[in-house]
């Protein structure tokens, strides 16, 4: 499995470092008031857990489970799994693992907005500029990245490669099969 990684971009103690200093970021921007993290199911697991390791604020965790990719095609949102938490009037940070299109948060963030959250914002692990086809910009990121296929901290391919603990480039030919 670590043979099909051309390179790596970030090791875990890259990640944990930036998280500790995103954390603190958020903290002060939240001061005293309420936040409700909402996790994208099932990539941006491992990065909400150590995001909310190094927070100090008082948070609520909640998920969704949306989809708009299969494989590396994209294709319509569709939400399977809807939030437990009613947002009317609350702070909502989105925690996605990454911003590409920027199709599934531009819809994600729309819906929970008609919603009548207080503020939506999205915190991204990762950042991927060149591959934006949406107007959407991360209130908070980690890391840009290259346009390349990225894996592990959550990231998958074909379900595969997500519990590596860092972030590698995906070498093409498991992708181009």
């Amino acid at each position: 499995m670590h043979n099909d990684i051309k390179e790596i971009l970030f090791t875990e103690d890259q990640i944990r470092n930036r998280c500790i200093e995103l954390a603190k970021q958020i903290d002060e921007d939240y001061k005293g008031q309420d936040l409700i993290l909402v996790g994208l199911l099932k990539g941006s697991v491992p990065f909400m857990v150590e995001l909310a390791k190094h927070l100090q604020s008082d948070v609520k965790f909640d998920f969704m489970s949306v989809s708009s990719y299969d494989g590396v095609q994209s294709k319509t949102l569709v939400v399977r799994q809807d939030l437990k938490e009613d947002i009317r009037g609350k702070n909502v940070l989105i925690v996605e693992d990454i911003l590409d299109t920027g199709k599934t948060l531009y819809n994600v963030k729309e819906m929970l907005e008609k919603r009548n959250a207080r503020s939506v914002k999205i915190v991204t692990m990762l950042d991927k500029e060149e591959g934006r086809v949406f107007d959407m910009k991360a209130d908070y990121s980690l890391f840009k990245i290259p346009n390349a296929f990225v894996v592990g901290f959550g990231l998958d391919f074909n379900e595969r490669y997500r519990q590596l603990p860092y972030v590698g480039i995906l070498k093409e030919e498991c992708y181009k099969k």
